[in-house]
């Protein structure tokens, strides 16, 4: 029975990932077909609507918000309406929360040397860690300083972490990948570089 059980363990955690992909690319695509489908059908002529133009629309309209945030009085603009929506209750937790995680992964991937661990004082454990800020300037006096750097520790199986304020001389440069080592953390290791576990 223990046997069976391990079995189907193995093809539940092999099944499970790519199920939940899956059904996120299809609500996504679903969700983009029918809102902005609605609107394709509204503006072209009757019978020239074709199955799929509301999910082109959609990937067309993100595409062409990164090309136009590239013009600088559309960054600003962008820019007020963000600080107006980080003003609202609730919408500026989840906002916020959404924005800064995917601006910290995109910049700490181009950066290529953000992963670090941090030795524990007196021992010989180690957390696995990923440097966030290196310099302090608009910031609170006292905060940081020349030799001070922040370093984010995700917990293990759950979203939350630590922000430790540590030395430099405390970290050592791992050399992986910023997605790889959040992977890695917050499986507790069960993942390894590429998604793919280790026995």
């Amino acid at each position: 029975m223990k046997r069976i059980g391990g079995i189907f363990l193995k093809g539940l955690l092999a099944v499970l990932p790519a199920v939940v992909t899956l059904y996120l690319l299809y609500w996504l695509g679903t969700t983009a077909e029918d809102v902005l489908g609605g609107l394709a059908r509204a503006v072209l002529p009757e019978g020239a609507y074709v199955t799929g133009l509301g999910l082109l629309m959609g990937i067309g309209a993100i595409f062409g918000v990164g090309v136009l945030l590239n013009v600088y009085l559309l960054q600003r603009l962008w820019s007020g309406g963000e600080k107006l929506l980080l003003r609202i209750p609730v919408i500026k937790t989840v906002y916020g929360a959404v924005r800064d995680l995917l601006t910290f992964v995109s910049k700490a991937e181009e950066s290529g040397d953000q992963v670090v661990t941090i030795q524990i004082p007196g021992t010989d454990y180690r957390l696995l860690g990923v440097v966030t800020r290196r310099h302090w300037s608009g910031l609170p006096a006292g905060l940081g300083g020349a030799d001070t750097i922040a370093v984010y520790t995700p917990m293990s199986y759950q979203v939350g972490g630590y922000t430790l304020l540590v030395p430099r001389s405390a970290v050592t440069p791992v050399e992986m990948g910023v997605e790889d080592a959040m992977r890695f953390a917050v499986t507790a290791g069960m993942s390894a570089g590429g998604g793919h576990s280790e026995a």
